[in-house]
């Protein structure tokens, strides 16, 4: 199946009307980029001149970045620490039009922040600054209480990188939440909890979460195929989009419904982010009236688009329809 420019326009047209939540582990990517010529007398490392540095948003806050540039009105819920880096990430998210409110700062946590040393444009070095425990009762109490303030949502999206924010049982909590209201729910799982998100509408693992989660060998397209099959029945999941990298995705919709769908990207440059720009095109499209397997299409194209550019971007739905033939 490819879809036309007609119905991509008809999808994406209505994108504006859909309000979709993020939930899960929020962080900073720093930059450090600059250049080396010579090695360190002092240790065998390079010596890096200092050029530039950068900030972006990482984790659940670029799944955000995404559905606010394809207009969705998105509303990130995590938590950050009370710090200078805190007041960083909320500002930055605010520029790029992502409502913040269900970001909480706490004093018992800092806000986890990646920092990569860049050197003639190669990743030298990464530093972390994070806090991994669970969030404590009263961040996912105040959490739930701005989601509970929206009275039309139509997505959430879990955003899963095993750094504290989606607990057991706030897992459970946006599950129920989700079920009484009658949202469609989209998962990013990690390992942890992997099994933890049942009865979902999308789950959402890349090849390798897969393989560890039911140590498993997926070499082949029938192993894959098994292995989504078996998803499936453990999580209850409506469907199960496994991304394949290079090789596209796999959709599981039933036991009889199975869709390979080939990578797009034409000239790669950075895969950084493309799982981000997967989820939150496939939300946003499914809020919009698209079937799964139109969504899973258009995921598939945007995230081909975003690995064309160097570095972490955001998709926008005029680069989707542009694509799209008549």
């Amino acid at each position: 199946m490819i879809i036309t420019k007609a119905r991509g326009h008809a999808i994406l047209d209505n994108i504006g009307d859909a309000t979709i939540i993020v939930i899960g582990d929020v962080m900073l990517d720093k930059y450090v980029w600059g250049k080396v010529s010579r090695i360190s007398p002092e240790a065998p490392v390079p010596v890096i001149d200092f050029v530039r540095e950068s900030i972006h948003l990482g984790g659940a806050a670029n799944v955000a970045a995404n559905l606010v540039s394809l207009g969705v009105k998105t509303m990130l819920c995590g938590a950050i620490g009370d710090d200078e880096d805190g007041k960083i990430f909320r500002k930055n998210a605010e520029i790029q039009g992502i409502s913040t409110e269900g970001i909480i700062a706490s004093d018992d946590r800092i806000t986890t922040v990646k920092t990569r040393i860049m050197g003639n444009k190669r990743h030298i070095a990464r530093i972390d600054r994070e806090i991994t425990d669970d969030i404590d009762s009263k961040i996912a109490t105040e959490m739930f209480r701005k989601i509970d303030k929206l009275k039309s949502i139509q997505g959430i999206i879990i955003e899963d990188y095993n750094k504290g924010v989606l607990s057991r049982n706030v897992i459970r909590q946006i599950l129920t939440l989700a079920h009484n209201r009658m949202i469609p729910t989209y998962v990013d799982p990690k390992f942890n909890n992997f099994f933890e998100y049942q009865g979902v509408t999308v789950f959402k693992p890349n090849l390798s979460e897969a393989a560890r989660a039911l140590n498993l060998k997926l070499e082949t397209k029938n192993n894959i195929i098994a292995a989504g099959d078996e998803l499936q029945r453990k999580l209850k999941a409506q469907n199960v989009l496994m991304t394949l990298g290079a090789n596209g995705m796999m959709l599981i919709e039933s036991m009889t419904e199975k869709t390979h769908i080939p990578t797009v990207a034409r000239n790669v440059s950075d895969v950084s982010g493309a799982g981000d720009t997967t989820i939150a095109t496939l939300a946003a499209c499914i809020s919009c009236g698209a079937t799964i397997r139109e969504a899973a299409e258009i995921a598939n194209i945007a995230a081909g688009i975003v690995c064309e550019e160097p570095g972490v971007v955001s998709i926008k739905r005029e680069e989707i329809l542009d694509y799209l033939i008549g």
